[in-house]
């Protein structure tokens, strides 16, 4: 089994750059926000889930997963724990590459579903801190 620090590398240069970010919304004060901004400077397509389905960033908002009318690769999870394992799985249905829970978002039982199901996965982790960390290629 890789590392997470071999798995974080391979999600953010490998699994692909359309990234569904749960929990974003137009709310400048919530870390979902400025995590996106960072994703975008880094070449990646937000696109922002949440049940307002507010255009973010330039990027038309969907009230979830399912509504998302295209392939997604990473689905990055800003929402509370009890919640994130039914995000994960709805990103296994959707096909997704890779899921991604942020900070604080803990759900082991998640994990291992996740993993079982062949995607990538880490948690307790924040892409844009750990973005700017990879080594130039």
């Amino acid at each position: 089994m890789p590392s997470e620090t071999e798995t974080i590398e391979k999600i953010l240069t490998e699994s692909g750059d359309t990234w569904a970010v749960v929990g974003l919304s137009t709310n400048r004060a919530r870390a979902a926000y400025g995590v996106a901004a960072v994703l975008k400077r880094f070449g990646k397509r937000v696109v922002p889930v949440h049940p307002k389905a507010e255009t973010v960033h330039g990027e038309q908002g969907y009230a979830s997963l399912a509504d998302i009318p295209f392939p997604v690769d990473v689905v990055d999870v800003f929402v509370n724990s009890h919640l994130a394992g039914a995000v994960a799985d709805e990103a296994v249905a959707k096909g997704a590459r890779a899921v991604w829970f942020q900070l604080g978002v803990i759900d082991e039982a998640a994990y291992e579903r996740t993993r079982a199901a062949g995607l990538e996965m880490v948690m307790d982790r924040c892409p844009a801190i750990e973005i700017p960390l990879l080594s130039p290629r």
